[in-house]
C-alpha cells in the first residue's frame, strides 16, 4: 500500500502529458499535419514504378539486338550504339537521394533519353528487313516493347504529378508551416521536364501490324 501510494503522484503528473498528446494529435492529422510524409512517400512509391518499367526494358534489349542481329548483322554501328546506350543506363547508381540531385537526376534522365533514341534509330533500321519483321521472336519483343514503353508513359507520367504534390506540400499553406516547424530537412524532389518528356509513348511499330 506504501508502495503504492508513492507512485500516484507519479501517476497524476503524467495524466496530464497524456491528456495533452490526445488532444494535440488529433487535430495535427485535421491540420494536416500528415500531408507532406503522406505525398513523399507517394512520390517514392511512383519512383520505384519508373525505375521498374526502365528496367524492364532494359532486359528486352539484348534479345532484340539478337534478333537483329540475325538479320541485319552488318548494320553493326546501329547495333552496337543501342548496347552503349543500355550500358550508359543501366550503369547509372541510382539511390533514395537522387531525387533530391537535380544534376544526378538529369544524368539518369538523359541516359534514359539516349536508350530511347537508339531504340528508335534500330526500330528504323528493321523496317528495311520483312523477314525479320516476320520471326516470331521479333513480333513477341516489339509486343513486350511496346507494352513497356506504354508502362513507362504511365509511370513517368504517375511520378511527375505525385512530385507535383509532394513539392506542393513544402511551400504552400498550411503545410508550409509543418514543414518548417518539422520537416525541415525535407527538400523538392527533381522531376522530368515537360520538354523531354512529351507524356506520350513512343511510337514502337516494327510494320508487322494490319494496314501498317
Amino acid at each position: 500500500m506504501f508502495a503504492q501510494r508513492l507512485s500516484c503522484p507519479s501517476v497524476f503528473r503524467t495524466l496530464p502529458a497524456f491528456l495533452m498528446m490526445a488532444i494535440v494529435l488529433p487535430l495535427l492529422a485535421g491540420c494536416g499535419y500528415n500531408t507532406i510524409p503522406t505525398a513523399e512517400e507517394n512520390a517514392k512509391a511512383a519512383w520505384s514504378e519508373v525505375l521498374n518499367q526502365y528496367q524492364r526494358r532494359a532486359d528486352l534489349i539484348p534479345n532484340l539486338v539478337e534478333t537483329v542481329k540475325g538479320y541485319a548483322s552488318h548494320e553493326k554501328d546501329t547495333l552496337d550504339a543501342v548496347v552503349e546506350a543500355r550500358a550508359k543506363a543501366t550503369q547509372i547508381t541510382v539511390t533514395p537521394e537522387t531525387l533530391n540531385d537535380p544534376a544526378a537526376f538529369k544524368k539518369f534522365q538523359d541516359a534514359q533519353a539516349g536508350l530511347t533514341s537508339a531504340l528508335s534509330r534500330l526500330i528504323a533500321v528493321s523496317e528495311a528487313y520483312p523477314d525479320l519483321k516476320a520471326n516470331q521472336n521479333f513480333l513477341a519483343l516489339q509486343a513486350q516493347l511496346e507494352g513497356t514503353e506504354n508502362r513507362i508513359a504511365v509511370a513517368r507520367r504517375d511520378y511527375i504529378q505525385a512530385v507535383r504534390d509532394y513539392n506542393l506540400t513544402l511551400r504552400t499553406f498550411p503545410s508550409v508551416i509543418w514543414a518548417s516547424l518539422w520537416f525541415r530537412s525535407n527538400q523538392p524532389f527533381a522531376n522530368f521536364t515537360v520538354d523531354e518528356d512529351k507524356m506520350q509513348p513512343p511510337k514502337v511499330d516494327f510494320g508487322t501490324k494490319q494496314g501498317g
